[in-house]
This record gives C-alpha cells, sequence and structure tokens, in this order.
C-alpha cells in the first residue's frame, strides 16, 4: 500500500475501518482479492497477489491476524537483492508469534525501507513498526494516516484522507455509504501546493505527480492499481466485516468491484491463548462484475465479552 487511514475502537457503530490505495507499476502482475494460501504455507489468506514475487501488500486471515505494509520513499536506500517487502504480510499472517517476537526476526531479514501495520484481535494487538525503528509501537484507539514515511507523517494526502475519514465516520449511516465516502476520498487527484511537498530524495516534479492520493502519471505505467476499504460493523451482539477491493485498469475502462463479507470477524480478543477458528463459505455470487462472498466464522467458547477491538494496556 501506498496511502492508508485507520480507524480502531474510534466509533461504537464501525469499530474498525480501514481505507487504503495501492500504488504500483502497471507492468507488474497482480491478481485481485481472493482467498489463497502462501507457498510458505500457513492459512488461507484473504488478499490480493502479487504476481512477480509472490507477496501481498494486504492481507487477513480468519483467524484475526491482518497486516499491510507500505516502502518508505528513500531511492538511496533501495537494494535491488533485497527480499520483496511484500512477503512481511503473509510471514504475519501465517506465523503465531507475538509482535516483539516477530520483529526481533523481521528487522533483521534486510529488507529496504518499509513500514508494516499488523493486527492480532484473538490478542487484541495492533502495532506499527519500521525498520528505522528498534521496536514496535503498540496503536492504540484513534484515527492514523500512514503513506510512504512515517505513522501520521503530516504529508498532506495522508492528513485530508485522515479528516474525510473522521467526517465519513460522522455521518455515515449504512456501510455502503460510508464505503462511498472513502472511495470517493480515495479517488481524490488533486495535487499538492509546492510549499507542502515533502522532500524524499526525488525530483520535485516526481514528488508533485505522487502528492494526490489517486495517482496515474502522464504516461500511465505507474499509478492507483487498487483500492481497499475494510468495514466492520457491529449489528447488535455480532460483528460483521466488509472488504471492498476495487481495481482500476490500465488505460480507460470501468473499474471492477469485489466485495467479501466475513461474519463474526475479527474475533473478539479472550483471556485464554488463541484458537484456530475454522472457515465456510455459506454464499458466493458474481454480478455484472462484482463478487460478493460471505463467510461463517465459528468462534472459540469462553471468549471475554469487550466493547473493543484492542485490549487495555495494564498499567
Amino acid at each position: 500500500m501506498c496511502l492508508v487511514a485507520l480507524a480502531i475502537d474510534e466509533n461504537r457503530r464501525f469499530p474498525l475501518v480501514l481505507a487504503t490505495n495501492r500504488d504500483e507499476f502497471f507492468a507488474r502482475p497482480a491478481a485481485r482479492m481472493g482467498w489463497w494460501t502462501p507457498a510458505e504455507g500457513g492459512p488461507e489468506i484473504l488478499a490480493g497477489r502479487d504476481l512477480h514475487a509472490g507477496g501481498t501488500w494486504l492481507g487477513l486471515t480468519a483467524s484475526g491476524r491482518l497486516a499491510l505494509v507500505t516502502n518508505v520513499r528513500r531511492p538511496q536506500s533501495e537494494d535491488p537483492s533485497a527480499p520483496s517487502r511484500g512477503g512481511i504480510v503473509p510471514h504475519w499472517l501465517r506465523t503465531e508469534m507475538r509482535a516483539d517476537q516477530f520483529w526481533m526476526q523481521t528487522s533483521l531479514s534486510g529488507y529496504a525501507p518499509f513500514n508494516l501495520i499488523a493486527a492480532d484481535f484473538r490478542r487484541g494487538d495492533c502495532f506499527w513498526a519500521s525498520n528505522d525503528h528498534a521496536i514496535p509501537r503498540r496503536i492504540e484507539r484513534g484515527i492514523f494516516g500512514l503513506s510512504n514515511a512515517g505513522l501520521d507523517t503530516p504529508w498532506p494526502k495522508v492528513v485530508t484522507l485522515k479528516e474525510r475519514l473522521a467526517e465519513a465516520l460522522k455521518q455515515a449511516d449504512s456501510v455502503d455509504s460510508l464505503s462511498s465516502q472513502l472511495f470517493t476520498a480515495l479517488a481524490d487527484r488533486e495535487l499538492a501546493r509546492e510549499d507542502q511537498l515533502p522532500s524524499t530524495g526525488i525530483s520535485r516534479e516526481r514528488e508533485r505527480l505522487l502528492s494526490p492520493a489517486f495517482i496515474r502519471t502522464p504516461d500511465g505505467s505507474y499509478g492507483t492499481r487498487c483500492s481497499t476499504v475494510i468495514i466492520t460493523e457491529k449489528v447488535k451482539r455480532q460483528l460483521v466485516t466488509h472488504v471492498f477491493e476495487r481495481t482500476f485498469p490500465v488505460g480507460a475502462g470501468a473499474a471492477l468491484l469485489r466485495r467479501t463479507v466475513l461474519k463474526d470477524w475479527p474475533p473478539r480478543y479472550a483471556d485464554r491463548a488463541p484458537q484456530t477458528v475454522e472457515t465456510s463459505v455459506i454464499a458466493e455470487t458474481e454480478v455484472e462484475g462484482t463478487n460478493v462472498s460471505v463467510l461463517a466464522m465459528p468462534m472459540p467458547v469462553k471468549k471475554t465479552r469487550v466493547r473493543s477491538l484492542l485490549k487495555p494496556m495494564t498499567r
């Protein structure tokens, strides 16, 4: 991903909302969002897929893990021989390690500069990590933004997307109205002013071209490949999560929208050790290019009743 806004435990009706854009060269092959098993094994993940290196930029598992990665724009630090940063996401999704254990292993793996947001909702944890920092930072309740610098670095498109997410949470009366507002925000092509542009080691003209939420270079070779919106809604005592992915063609043509609905996701954290959660598809339809799949997820017994997704820190 290259632009992210995250609201977690900020709204009682919608406790988890994620709005993201993935920017990439159109020549790099990728598959649309779907369920697949990483080559290294482990549980199935719901994610798009980089068909060049085999990883992904954003994914989740039925058992309650979620992760996304962005690069840090620092061209002088790029190493063509470094492993693909897209491998970090499936690595987190298939492991059972806690954040600190995972980070000890990942930070020493030779990746080019990156940001990682990763959650394990069975444990009530979410964190941000970067190989610019020695330890992960635990994310608490709030609204956060991320692009190709550190968490909440106030690039114009990050600030704007956070503001529009906050406004949408106040106004939306349904999942569909909330997703519509967020997709509109992610489609914003307004360029930043010259005095607002960051300095990341590329030309000023390139900085300007990369400054909108939605990017398309004049030659059409690089830009926003897909927009993803994840919305968790509380329906009585149940959590229902809607995952939307809108993919864009290289040239003219309609964007394709895929929607997946997960019942009882994310799982609420429990006081005991996490258990494996099984899934079963109960409905799947495809209508006019829009794919809708609904999954039922049995939950572990004896779970703690909580009103938030994140476990409070002990003082």
